[in-house]
């Protein structure tokens, strides 16, 4: 079987700092070569995933310059990318939604991973595709879809690469995008409230900058709370190894935040606020605490280190191995391509989707 990978071109693949999803198709794509199986990934050419690899884009497109420009951007390489798998793979993985617009254009089936949250509107785009078979990455975002082929695959993670380590640990890190959402500026009141230091790591996008200059920066003093920048892998296991917890503070659905597996690698405790798929990923006290407001996870801070290092690790060894992710997609490619016919339905057979709410027209 030879499966193609389609990451979206903006990121290497895997990425040198931020980029979950680029992640996620990096240890996928070397986990599934270790099975023996035949993989082409298709990204950006500053990818060094250990797999073949074929790019239309010479460079990274990043960072995003504009809504429109990326839309088209990731369009021109997902129809190139599919075009070109068609010829010789068995079946084709993608991890964005405009690529679903090529799937009827080839004779390949196709499997597509959401990495985002639920949206009224993509979910009327998605109806359009019953012949695509979906995987949500927590049952949380399952129970929001109503798509017809659908199956839940948590997110895996080769713990080999984090290192952890025992003793007493002295500070609370946040590590992810400085955003409203992200709960950067409840993580702040978090440490206040415990009275330990804090260090933040994570990207400024430009949407966010006003959220960092008037939310985050005025609190960044380079001694209690510190901002360390972006952070590559060595930075991150340097971080988080260190760190009495990870505060999770989060303010929207996460559809899973693979950072939390992270820190858990590196044995530090999850502090989380409940949403989302946050008590699919944390066990509440054995992973770290489920929080019910910041005042509870301030509280729950200060008894943080009581938390073992090495049965945090194991936690994660056990419930979200690479091994385990690698198995279950394995699993699901080989049903698609077994069971699935590969002609795509009757266009007659579907309810033509012509319009979404807000006025964008999709043709039939």
């Amino acid at each position: 079987m030879r499966v193609a990978l389609v990451a979206p071109p903006f990121i290497p693949v895997p990425p040198r700092k931020y980029g979950g999803t680029e992640l996620f198709v990096a240890q996928l794509a070397e986990g599934l070569k270790k099975q023996g199986i035949d993989v082409v990934v298709y990204a950006n050419g500053e990818s060094t995933v250990d797999t073949e690899v074929r790019s239309l884009y010479a460079k990274s497109q990043w960072p995003i310059e504009g809504e429109v420009f990326a839309n088209l951007t990731d369009i021109n390489h997902s129809a190139w990318a599919i075009r070109d798998a068609s010829k010789a793979c068995d079946i084709i993985h993608v991890n964005s939604a405009p690529a679903l617009a090529m799937s009827r254009l080839v004779d390949v089936p196709m499997v597509y991973t959401m990495h985002h949250v639920h949206d009224e509107h993509l979910a009327k785009f998605y109806a359009y595709y019953p012949e695509v078979e979906f995987v949500t990455i927590s049952d949380f975002q399952r129970q929001r879809e109503s798509m017809a082929r659908m199956r839940t695959i948590h997110h895996g993670l080769d713990t080999n690469l984090y290192t952890w380590k025992d003793g007493r640990r002295e500070h609370l890190s946040f590590l992810g995008r400085i955003a409203p959402m992200k709960g950067t500026h409840l993580a702040i009141e978090v440490a206040k409230r415990a009275g330990i230091p804090l260090k933040i790591a994570g990207e400024i996008q430009p949407c966010y900058r006003g959220y960092w200059e008037s939310q985050v920066k005025p609190h960044v003093d380079g001694k209690f709370i510190e901002y360390v920048g972006e952070a590559d892998l060595p930075a991150k296991n340097e971080l988080l190894k260190n760190s009495i917890a990870m505060l999770f503070p989060i303010q929207w659905h996460e559809p899973f935040g693979l950072v939390m597996i992270e820190a858990m690698a590196c044995g530090a405790p999850v502090l989380a606020l409940s949403g989302g798929a946050v008590e699919e990923v944390v066990s509440h006290g054995v992973g770290g605490f489920i929080c019910k407001d910041v005042e509870d996870m301030a509280a729950r801070a200060k008894d943080a280190n009581k938390f073992d290092p090495a049965r945090v690790r194991e936690y994660v060894e056990r419930e979200f191995s690479l091994e385990k992710m690698v198995s279950r997609y394995a699993e699901l490619f080989r049903d698609v391509v077994e069971s699935r016919a590969l002609a795509a339905p009757e266009a007659e057979d579907i309810e033509p989707l012509t319009q979404l709410s807000g006025g964008n027209t999709i043709a039939a």
